[in-house]
């Protein structure tokens, strides 16, 4: 039956004599064919447009690291150079240097790493744990709990800064005098058993967003192998543990990065529980915002007198700081960015 509506088909000897013709023709004749048409013009416009918008976005995101980087080799008597903007004229490693000596780089980097990678291990078990079961189990109020899950990914953490605060200054415990006979005057401030026991239950930083993308996941996972391995006699935890896991191995790395690098970055949880400036952490006080002596000595000899240059170079010092600090986040990303772009595919975001 012939449809009227349907194109007719070019014949493959069609096309090839097409084509024979087409080159055939003069090259004056043929450049014009191919390049003075508007559909040439459209692809040129839209490759320029996308060319402009790519460095637009590439030059607002990259401009900011380039400047602290190079405000991070200028000496002191680049500040006093008017001429001097982005390229240090007297480059120096100072900065590095009296940071990592007497600020006790490494000392921070290994608290912050231990501290970062028991949470964010934690974190990505607990997350994971608690999406299989919104995934799949079926209970009354499952909808109404996991809206409270999401309403976390919302609220600010400032909306809770008081009643955390609160909680774990005077915890369970403290009516008992354990805490004053481990000399805890102030409850469990001061240390990081708050950030396990927030890891511990869920309610860290991201965690909500975490437990919505494992959640997903599960959901793709096919009932059959769960029903399967009941039938071989596996119960609910076992089967968790031996078929489920192995197969969320990319989503588990995925939720662990994330986990890691914001708790390597935190401010805000570390200044709440651990308000003292002589915690020995990356994202403490006492390290990336604090001038080493050294470098305060020889700014005050060479920019005395000149308030402007002393305030610039004590914010390169602190740029400074905050560059060592993301240096392992960065080289983490650049052997780990297949599994983490693996993770995002199988999480389901990938085509949003």
């Amino acid at each position: 039956m012939n449809n009227n509506n349907t194109a007719p088909r070019v014949k493959k000897e069609t096309k090839n004599k097409i084509k024979v013709d087409f080159d055939r023709t003069p090259l004056k004749d043929r450049l014009k064919a191919k390049y003075l048409n508007g559909y040439f013009y459209k692809k040129v416009l839209i490759a320029i447009f996308r060319f402009l918008l790519l460095l637009g976005l590439s030059y607002i995101i990259l401009f900011p690291f380039f400047s602290k980087i190079s405000s991070s080799f200028m000496s002191p008597r680049d500040f006093l150079q008017t001429d001097v903007k982005y390229i240090p004229k007297y480059p120096t490693l100072d900065q590095y240097k009296y940071l990592i000596t007497e600020n006790g780089y490494f000392k921070a980097f290994l608290n912050t790493f231990l501290l970062s990678g028991t949470c964010a291990i934690l974190q990505t078990f607990i997350c994971a744990f608690i999406g299989y079961g919104f995934a799949k189990f079926k209970f009354k109020g499952n909808g109404a709990m996991f809206v409270i899950v999401l309403i976390t990914m919302l609220l600010p953490h400032q909306f809770m800064q008081s009643s955390m605060f609160l909680k774990f200054r005077y915890f369970v415990l403290d009516s008992t005098g354990i805490y004053s006979a481990l000399g805890l005057t102030k409850g469990l401030i001061d240390t990081v058993i708050p950030l396990i026991i927030l890891s511990l239950t869920g309610l860290a930083f991201k965690n909500g967003l975490f437990i919505f993308i494992m959640r997903q996941f599960y959901r793709g996972v096919p009932d059959e192998l769960e029903e399967s391995s009941y039938v071989d006699g596996y119960g609910v935890f076992k089967t968790f543990f031996y078929i489920i896991l192995p197969l969320s191995v990319p989503m588990l790395v995925t939720v662990f990065i994330l986990a890691f690098s914001w708790q390597w970055t935190d401010t805000f949880y570390i200044n709440l529980f651990l308000p003292t400036t002589d915690s020995a952490l990356l994202t403490s006080i006492s390290f990336w915002q604090k001038t080493p002596e050294t470098l305060a000595a020889i700014s005050a000899s060479q920019l005395a007198g000149t308030t402007g240059a002393s305030e610039l170079y004590s914010v390169a010092v602190k740029n400074t700081a905050g560059f060592l600090v993301i240096i392992p986040l960065i080289i983490m990303y650049l052997f780990c960015q297949r599994k983490l772009i693996q993770g995002i595919e199988h999480s389901g975001f990938g085509g949003m």
